[in-house]
């Protein structure tokens, strides 16, 4: 005889009276608000859906682990980055603009969220599939997504929206090259670069202090769309690099990411030649060379979705001893804004989700709120002569550094190469292929053709890369029809 079929239940574990059936008087009657399990039902039902990111709300990932193979505590005493140490992950890849519902292949950076679950609580690595980003600044943030949103009169995306932005903030026009290129439609998840994108504080456990980028360069090699490969995409197939990510996995094709890190010595930051905290700007690796420390690998496909992707919940504030934040205005807004969105979206208690909670014990004095499920028992307050937890300063010994000056609102401008166009000119004279030129200016040019873009509109968006450099804007102007 065959097992039996496990019963279904409602949520607090009752057998259900019917899978198909609601309670009513009669077959033909009313239906009675004492049907419990239906209000539950339904009442779950119309609460399927939590409020989608605002930004990077299409996206997909995967668990994995990474491995230490060097030694860097000269640098760090940070324990996950000790050597021999695996530190299990997930890793949420991600579109920007796009809702829910987009297609992956649109031309957009691609987020690049790292969760560390270390032995001293988690760490989160939010980034980019992209070294820079389109300000400096996060009071720009608000605006430059609702640039690249709908409008409100009539919710249709618009291009001319988004050229007004980048044009009258020419801080954007490295990530917007960045954009232009082929690397703006990667093939898939697995063949792209991440990046941490921000600078960050290391110390030792000497107390010695180093800033450092993070670079995560995919060994699968690195594979783009053309405009017209990633336009077919959007119609054939809007989830290819989910897909692509869930089958590679599902077939043992585990893709896997070096890491690798810029080493800045802490006073080299007051006086190089431009801000090394500015978020629009990469350090030259003749300065400061990539050094290899590890990599990881992603092995393991979430079992449910909503439960494991979507409601996972990364933010930069999650920083272990032996990192901290650096005065990167764009990291400092973030640290903010992150948890901010997930009590929001989430709620109170989203760490205590099984995705997001560390492996590590929780011993904190936040009580209650909505879904608590953990909160720990008496005492309920610090300090306290309980016995309860109790901070320990030590860990973090190393993290502080002397600030001093004025109150001001105001951008960078204490170092001499603090300008907007000097690297993004860079990566189209030294980096691009003449190829991958051309496609740039035709990547350009279609998105500028646009029928909402304007004849004002375009004129600008010529001298914004003549800015860059005359054979782009050139380029760009001819494409456009723009008399230089």
């Amino acid at each position: 005889m065959s097992e039996r079929v496990p019963y279904s239940t409602d949520d607090a574990g009752i057998p259900a009276p019917s899978d198909g059936f609601s309670q009513s008087v009669g077959p033909n009657g009313p239906l009675l608000l004492q049907d419990h399990f239906l209000i539950q039902k339904m009442a779950h039902f119309n609460r399927e859906r939590v409020p989608e990111r605002v930004v990077h709300a299409k996206g997909g990932g995967a668990f994995g682990e990474m491995e230490i193979t060097e030694d860097v505590s000269q640098y760090t005493k940070a324990d996950l980055f000790q050597k021999g140490k695996k530190t299990p992950l997930l890793l949420r890849f991600s579109t920007v603009a796009g809702e829910l519902g987009s297609a992956d292949s649109a031309r957009d950076p691609r987020g690049f969220a790292l969760k560390f679950y270390t032995e001293q609580g988690n760490y989160d690595l939010v980034g980019n599939n992209t070294p820079i980003f389109f300000i400096r600044d996060p009071s720009k943030f608000s605006d430059f997504i609702h640039s690249q949103k709908r409008r409100a009169d009539n919710q249709l995306r618009d291009n001319n929206m988004q050229w007004d932005f980048w044009t009258l903030n020419p801080e954007s026009a490295h990530q917007v090259s960045f954009l232009m290129t082929d690397r703006g439609t990667p093939r898939t998840w697995r063949h792209q670069h991440g990046f941490g994108s921000h600078t960050f504080l290391w110390y030792n456990a000497n107390g010695e202090k180093f800033w450092v980028k993070y670079h995560f360069k995919t060994e699968q090699g690195i594979e783009n769309l053309t405009a017209g490969e990633a336009k077919a995409l959007e119609a054939e197939d809007p989830d290819v690099h989910r897909r692509d990510l869930w089958n590679s996995i599902k077939n043992g094709d585990f893709p896997s990411w070096t890491v690798n890190i810029q080493v800045m010595p802490f006073e080299d930051a007051a006086d190089y030649r431009f801000n090394p905290f500015d978020l629009t700007k990469v350090w030259p690796h003749e300065d400061y060379p990539e050094i290899t420390i590890g990599r990881f690998t992603l092995n393991r496909n979430p079992e449910n979705y909503f439960a494991e992707i979507e409601q996972a919940a990364f933010e930069p504030s999650n920083l272990v001893p032996g990192i901290a934040m650096s005065p990167d205005k764009m990291l400092q807004g973030r640290l903010f804004s992150y948890p901010d969105t997930h009590r929001y979206r989430i709620g109170a208690n989203y760490l205590q989700l099984p995705v997001n909670r560390p492996k590590s014990p929780v011993n904190s004095y936040n009580r209650d709120g909505a879904m608590a499920f953990y909160n720990g028992g008496d005492p309920v307050y610090a300090p306290n002569t309980a016995g309860g937890p109790v901070a320990d300063p030590e860990l973090f010994k190393g993290e502080g550094y002397h600030v001093a000056g004025e109150m001001v609102r105001s951008a960078y401008q204490l170092h001499k190469e603090d300008d907007d166009f000097g690297q993004p000119r860079a990566l189209w004279e030294k980096v691009l292929s003449d190829s991958e030129r051309a496609n740039m200016v035709d990547n350009i040019v279609g998105h500028a053709s646009a029928p909402e873009v304007t004849d004002d509109m375009k004129k600008r968006v010529v001298e914004y890369w003549t800015n860059v450099h005359p054979d782009l804007g050139g380029g760009v102007a001819k494409g456009l029809g723009v008399q230089s």
